[in-house]
């Protein structure tokens, strides 16, 4: 994988188009127009934590990401609980975004957005891209970079339309809250708002996930890691920022009267057929997505797997020969995601329950990386790899992980809540249920003292006796 590959896979996955596309409304509903804002301040908590990412891929710069990171940072326990979060956070994600595209695919196909239907288009959705990641890290690359050119070509071309021919407001509505949030301080309304950047801004760390498939990734996976932030937080900008423009009622947006502003903004500023090709855009930029989070799900896997730490671990560390990628564990990644949307024609709340999970499972993933680099810091580990922050290391460290647990919080905390409190908490729920099933399977198979991989090494040996 070249490095623009390897930063296309981390774009493709943060996906701005995706992100920005389905929390729009939701976001403008809770924050109007300075939601914008959030964008700009959660990719500098971000920065940190890929600069934080950066010092320790570079140092141990091997598949699998956040578990190898974090068992070498902190030990075999911490890496054995980081993994299985984060694999499960993975495995929900590629089901959620799946099911996220029913409603643009349904239209394109000139379908009515049924379950039925919606489930159907994830299903197929799913199926491609597991065919395409079967193709190898090639092919994985090929898609990855058309997917990023696509999904910015279309932002841009887009974005440019709708501030020429669509514009219905100035500049001064990114300070005009249009009544969102009335009868108590606008922070609050301002953090619900701001789950349009937290839910957007990952997906650097996959860029990692493939180290070994990269030449030179001590120096290439870091600096791929913040150009990923870079080119996805002014693309996800720009896509707000127009999107704002274009709005016509932003108040009725705001009071809940128009349900899907993105739809109503692309059919009235592109008519039937631009429509469509519009849509075809967002697809891609949905199937390349898919792509990406398959392929760091599968490299999760495969790293747990040579370690000899899952289920199944002789079939899911197994190499295609002629592919070059781990079969079993890509099929996995399919295979799993497709039971989970399935869930939904059973029960809408149960795939609801899920899926909440999904992007505090990245973010606690994150996190265990970053506090594991502060334990380690403070122990005596000196970044040695080919990127170092030096002085900087730990004060970055540190404003990442206040910055982690900020945003954490504001995803569990219910921003509209309705009185039950199952519902209220169900963030909250689902992530105790992961981490206790993980604990309890920690427990019982001891899966933490299988293999002989390093664990806990970057902390000096004086330091761990």
């Amino acid at each position: 994988m070249t490095f623009w590959g390897n930063v296309s896979l981390g774009f493709t996955y943060l996906s701005p188009v995706v992100g920005i596309y389905s929390l729009f409304a939701m976001s403008l509903g809770y924050g109007g127009p300075p939601m914008i804002w959030a964008l700009v301040i959660v990719g500098f908590g971000q920065w940190l934590v890929a600069c934080v990412f950066g010092e320790v891929v570079s140092n141990y710069p091997v598949a699998g990401g956040v578990y190898p990171w974090s068992r070498r940072l902190w030990g075999r326990k911490w890496g054995w609980m980081n993994g299985w979060i984060y694999l499960v956070a993975l495995l929900v994600t590629i089901a959620s975004v799946s099911y996220g595209a029913g409603t643009y695919i349904a239209p394109l196909l000139g379908l009515e957005a049924t379950p039925g239907i919606t489930v159907t288009c994830a299903i197929a959705l799913i199926i491609l891209a597991t065919l395409l990641n079967l193709r190898g890290t090639k092919l994985l690359s090929v898609v990855a970079m058309i997917g990023l050119l696509a999904e910015l070509g279309g932002a841009i071309v887009v974005g440019v339309w709708l501030l020429i021919f669509s514009r219905h407001h100035d500049l001064s509505i990114l300070f005009n809250s249009f009544g969102a949030g009335e009868g108590k301080p606008y922070f609050f309304a301002f953090a619900a708002a701001a789950l349009i950047g937290i839910y957007m801004y990952y997906g650097f760390e996959a860029c990692g996930d493939v180290a070994e498939e990269i030449k030179n990734p001590g120096v290439r996976v870091p600096k791929a890691m913040r150009m990923t932030i870079y080119i996805g937080g002014a693309a996800g900008f720009f896509i707000t920022l127009s999107l704002l423009m274009a709005t016509p009622d932003i108040g009725a947006v705001v009071r809940g009267e128009v349900a899907d502003p993105v739809s109503e903004i692309l059919s009235a500023g592109f008519g039937p057929v631009g429509y469509k090709i519009v849509l075809i855009v967002v697809l891609i930029s949905f199937v390349s997505c898919v792509l990406s989070l398959q392929a760091a799900a599968s490299r999760l896997a495969y790293s747990m797997a040579r370690d000899g730490i899952l289920p199944g671990s002789a079939a899911l560390a197994r190499i295609s020969s002629v592919r070059h990628v781990p079969v079993v564990a890509l099929l996995v990644a399919g295979v799993v995601p497709i039971l989970v949307v399935l869930l939904s024609l059973a029960s809408a709340d149960a795939l609801t329950y899920i899926i909440s999970f999904a992007a505090l499972g990245m973010y606690m993933g994150f996190h265990m990386v970053v506090l594991a680099a502060l334990r380690a810091r403070l122990k005596g580990w000196k970044p040695a790899g080919k990127f170092a922050m030096g002085a900087w290391g730990l004060p970055v460290n540190i404003l990442a992980l206040a910055w982690g647990i900020l945003g954490m919080i504001n995803m569990v905390v219910p921003h509209s809540p309705t009185g039950v409190w199952v519902t209220d908490w169900i963030t909250l729920l689902s992530a105790l249920a992961v981490v206790a099933i993980g604990l309890v399977y920690m427990v019982i198979a001891k899966p933490y003292l299988k293999g002989n991989a390093p664990a806990g090494d970057a902390i000096p040996a004086a330091a761990r006796a």
